[in-house]
Parts: structure tokens; sequence; C-alpha cells
């Protein structure tokens, strides 16, 4: 076999298992948007012969002879296509180390449990989801090992979210973090700001329309991007010519579905932005959890929380909600919405707090794989840290170690992406601040400077380049959580006044 022939194969490979993916993923967005809820055990059985289908596609005599001859001739071959190589044997060696059996139970016990956990965290019942916890970290324990029996199974499942990270890199950006945020949260946390507003009943329908309006002032192509509504807000990427967000709408809670398409929109954007030649490839996705959350929460707290994005957002809000809002200054609105004080729920947590939620499941799931903690002291454990770390009493596990969706889903290890990703963020604003006015343009409703500084320093790359090499390359200097933490208190003064 040539190279020439060896691309052929490649690109015939690589359009099934892009099918398999595709096919899978919008069963799974289904389940959590549309499907009915008897409907858990068809869906499983066929996601289980799907994924027995994918790990056959992956793990072949056929694919790893086509990816021999191509990297015996890698100096040869263009830059996207040697890439392409070089990650697919990688995502090969590493899915080939896992039993097909593994992968299949892996698939039914998830699936299983995200519909058990829904009905859980409804009916405050962690009861039923409990024994669940336990089995998705023996088997997580268990893939970790057939990956590298030589490494910390934590470790191993950290480095599937975020490449090269690891406890103790994660423990010295943590602590670092904590050292800077703790003083700042004890400094504001009980300064007085008005939000009273933010909690007034709002409709549900002016509240999709809000959405659709916030979806077109961050120039995201509707052509290619959809919004559907879930229990529990997320993006799926089919290719970049076709992305889902979702969001949850309260009636009381109008600020809680806005920031939640903007964090999705933010997701959106890094898909939609990769390279067409990338695409129905193994690099058509963004490189990491932590590249991603980082383009999520940089809309939605460094642009969507800027003092510039509110003097968009106000005039529609007083449009769209004109009772509610008739007595509310835009000055009040940027501070109501940048207020800092602990509170149960990550998702609705501010953008200073936020990181110390992470922290808690960092913790914990340290804990989960250590042995420390079970599903019988996991919601002690959790109440204990929340009091710990926020000061937070919880009150129930519905709000407490029920509130998200991830553990469900098979997905340790993801959190602390949402932690990396805040720091990524503050990190590419001070430089892409030295190319552009970026403030002023989106006070003007212009995205598009900041959309294109994006693209072209991280979202076209996809998987290209690795997540170690993404903040060095766009922001010309090493990865360093001060530019957070300095973001933060400069912010912090402005929104208190101190």
């Amino acid at each position: 076999m040539n190279v020439n022939e060896a691309l052929e194969k490649l690109e015939q490979i690589e359009l099934k298992i892009y099918a398999n993916r595709h096919a899978m993923s919008l069963i799974n967005y289904d389940a959590y948007t549309r499907a009915p809820k008897g409907s858990g055990d068809a869906r499983g059985k066929t996601l289980s012969v799907l994924a027995e289908e994918g790990y056959k596609l992956m793990v072949n005599d056929a694919l790893r002879e086509v990816l021999g001859v191509l990297l015996e001739n890698r100096d040869s071959l263009s830059e996207v296509d040697r890439r392409r190589a070089e990650v697919l044997f990688e995502d090969l060696e590493k899915m080939q180390r896992i039993p097909m059996e593994e992968v299949i139970a892996f698939q039914e016990l998830t699936n299983k449990a995200q519909d058990v956990w829904h009905d859980a965290k409804v009916n405050n019942d962690y009861a039923s989801f409990a024994p669940y916890i336990d089995k998705i970290v023996a088997s997580l324990k268990r893939q970790s090992k057939y990956i590298d029996s030589d490494r910390d199974a934590y470790d191993v499942q950290l480095g599937e979210y975020e490449k090269g990270m690891d406890t103790k890199k994660l423990d010295a950006i943590f602590g670092e973090m904590k050292a800077g945020l703790r003083p700042l949260i004890e400094k504001v946390s009980s300064l007085p700001i008005r939000d009273d507003f933010l909690r007034r009943k709002c409709d549900i329908a002016k509240q999709r329309e809000l959405s659709d309006r916030l979806m077109s002032l961050m120039g995201i192509d509707r052509n290619h991007c959809t919004i559907d509504e879930t229990e529990h807000p997320f993006t799926d990427n089919f290719s970049k010519y076709d992305v889902r967000i979702t969001t949850h709408y309260y009636d009381d809670a109008v600020a809680s579905s806005l920031y939640s398409v903007v964090h999705e929109g933010g997701h959106a954007l890094y898909e939609l932005h990769t390279a067409d030649e990338l695409q129905y490839t193994c690099l058509a996705s963004g490189t990491s959890m932590g590249v991603h959350e980082s383009q999520s929460r940089f809309y939605e707290n460094i642009i969507g929380r800027s003092r510039a994005f509110v003097s968009r957002l106000y005039p529609m809000l007083r449009e769209l909600f004109p009772n509610e809002y008739s007595d509310v200054s835009e000055d009040e609105l940027y501070r109501a919405l940048n207020k800092a004080e602990p509170s149960l729920i990550r998702t609705e947590a501010d953008e200073l707090t936020y990181t110390m939620h992470i922290i808690i499941r960092y913790e914990i799931e340290k804990m989960l794989f250590s042995g420390e903690v079970t599903s019988a002291n996991l919601p002690e454990t959790w109440n204990r840290l929340y009091k710990e770390y926020l000061g937070i009493d919880v009150p129930d596990d519905k709000r407490g170690v029920l509130q998200d969706s991830h553990w469900s889903g098979g997905a340790m290890g993801y959190f602390p992406s949402y932690a990396l990703g805040s720091a990524y963020g503050a990190q590419m604003l001070a430089a892409m601040q030295k190319d552009i006015d970026v403030f002023g343009s989106i006070k003007s409703g212009d995205f598009s400077k900041v959309n294109g500084w994006l693209e072209n320093k991280i979202h076209r790359y996809g998987r290209m380049l690795d997540p170690t090499e993404v903040v060095p390359k766009a922001c010309g200097s090493e990865f360093s959580p001060k530019y957070y933490i300095e973001y933060l208190s400069e912010k912090l003064k402005d929104v208190y006044g101190i």
C-alpha cells in the first residue's frame, strides 16, 4: 500500500467512524431533550450495538495498517494528514487496551444511570442513584488500568479531558487560585448589591425570544446552530455544520437561561469555526474540555457580564420585560449580574465563587478514586466541603450532590476543565486586548473582531494543537492562573467600588 492509497482508505474509515459517532450523538441528544421518559431501555440497546460497532471501526488490523504506512512516511504528508495519523493512532492505542465488553457495558451503565439520575434529582431521591456512583467509579478505575497501569487512575481520567494534566499540576494551580480568590470572597461577599429584580417572574415565551436575540448578537450562524431545552444545559456538535445548544428556562430566574445561552453559545462558536479541511476527521473538534470551557466561560463571564455587554442587554430586557425592569437602571443590572455571594448551585454561581464549586468536586473525585469516599458517605462529604469552602449549609441532595449530570454520564475528571477554562480565558483576554479594542467592539454590538481573534488563534485549529500548546501559541506566554486572579480583582473594584 502506498501513501496515496493509505490516505484514501483513511478517509473512508474516518467517514465511517464519524457516521457512527454522529448516530450515537443524535440519540444521546434526543435522550436529553425530547425523547419520552420510558424510552431508555430501547435506546440503551441501540447504543450498545453502536458502541460495539464504533469499537470495531477503531480497533482493527486495516486501520492499523493504514496508520503504519502513513506514520512511516510522515515527512511526506501535509501538516493536517500527519496530525490526523498521529492523533488517530494515539486514540487507537488507547481504545484497544480497553476490552470491547468493558466499553459496551459502560455505555449501558451510563445510559441507565442518566435516566435514574434525572428522576432522582427531580424527586430528591439520592438513594436510588447512589449504587450507580460506585459502579461508574469502579468501571472508570478498570478502564484507567487498561489504558495505563503505571499511572494513578484519576490522573488517567483527568488526561482524558485535558491531555497532560494530572493531580500534581492541578493541586498547584488550584492552590494558587484558592489563595488568590478566598480573600476576595471574604472581602466582598457581605457587601450589599441590589438584585431582587433578577428573581421577578418573566414570561418564558419572551425568554425564548431573548435567547434568539442573544445568539444573533453573538454572531452564531443559525443555519448551522439550533437551540433546544433540557434539564441541564449542554452543547453537542455533530460537525461544524450542525451544532446544537440547549438551555433551561425558569420563570423566576431570567439570568439563568440568559447566561446558559451565552455560555453554550461560546462552545458553539468554537465548533462552528473549526477549519473546513478538518471536518469528518479526528481533528474536527475542540482540543480539550479545558480549552472548550475557556471559550464558553469567556463569552459567559468576561464578555457577557462586562459593562459593554450589559449596555446591549439592558435595552432588550426593558423591551421584553417592561414591567419587571421599569425600575432598574443599567448600572444596577451590571452590578447585580456580577454580585459575588457564596451559593448552592454551581451553574448559578457568580464568577468569583464558581471556582470553589469546581475545587469541591475535584477534591471529591480524588477521594472517590482513592476509596476514601463511596456512595454511602458522598452526600456527607459534599455537604461538609460546601460548609468549609463556601460557608453554605446544603438543605437537600437535589441542591447538593444530585445537582450535576456529569457523574451519571461517567464524566469524572471533567469538572476541573471549568476552572482551567476560566483561567485560560482571562489570559486570552489579556492577549486579545493588545490586538483589538475588545469592549469597545462589544459595546457597539460588533462581535466580529472578538470572534475573529478567537477563530484565528484557537477555533480553526481543532485538535491540530494539543491543549498545552493552545495558550502559549494564542497568548505568547505560558499558562498562569495569575491572569485570572488579577482580572477578578480589577473587576470587583469596579463592581463594588472598592
